[in-house]
Parts: C-alpha cells; structure tokens; sequence
C-alpha cells in the first residue's frame, strides 16, 4: 500500500531539504522505520528513547489526529496522507493557527492534484 508523507519545513534539514515522499507501509511503526532509514537524523525527532512516538510531533493522517484514529494501531490505507506536525513552543499563538491552516490547505490542495 502507497502512502504519501508531508515534511514540514521545521524538519527539512533533517531531510536534505525533502519536503514529502511517498511510500510503503501497514502502521505508523513501519512508516517511522521507513523514514528512519531514509533520513537517519529524522529519527531522534520522530520517536524517544523507549521508540514511542516524541510527545510533541503530532502525526495527521488525511487530516485527522492520528490519535483519533487508534494511534500507532491505526492501519494506513492506500493513498492516505500524512503530516508530521512538531509542536514549535512559544510565539504567537495566531501564528501557529494561521500555520496549521495553510498545512491543512496545501494538504488538500495536494490531494485534489494528484487525483
């Protein structure tokens, strides 16, 4: 099954600069495994020391908090798109708003393209 997985710019040095990709995987374990491989100095951002999930990265998946959609359990499906979200603290508040907004719409923008 084919994914497609956005990296925010906050993340893109981690990244030589790729901005998403596409690819395999089941769980949002083999997607941070593949990822890993792909980009090993991502991982240290993506999961802790216990290889959870880091507390403040929020993981969207065509739009919707993964944790609402069973978590790491979640199963991706075909063409599902995900975000990677870190969580920036402090600034301004309609900054970050105005931010996940035009996530939420360059997201869309991007499903509605490729169909």
């Amino acid at each position: 099954m084919t994914i497609t997985v956005q990296i925010p710019t906050a993340l893109r040095r981690l990244t030589a600069g790729t901005d998403r990709i596409t690819c395999s995987a089941n769980n949002l374990g083999e997607l941070f495994s593949v990822l890993d491989g792909k980009f090993p100095e991502l991982k240290p951002h993506l999961r802790d020391e216990a290889g959870e999930i880091r507390r403040f990265l929020n993981v969207y998946v065509n739009e919707e908090d993964i944790r609402f959609l069973g978590g790491s359990t979640y199963a991706f499906q075909d063409g599902d798109e995900v975000l990677l979200v870190p969580s920036i603290a402090g600034g301004n508040s309609d900054f970050a708003t105005e931010a996940m907004e035009n996530l939420k719409l360059r997201a869309t923008i991007t499903r509605l393209r490729d169909r």
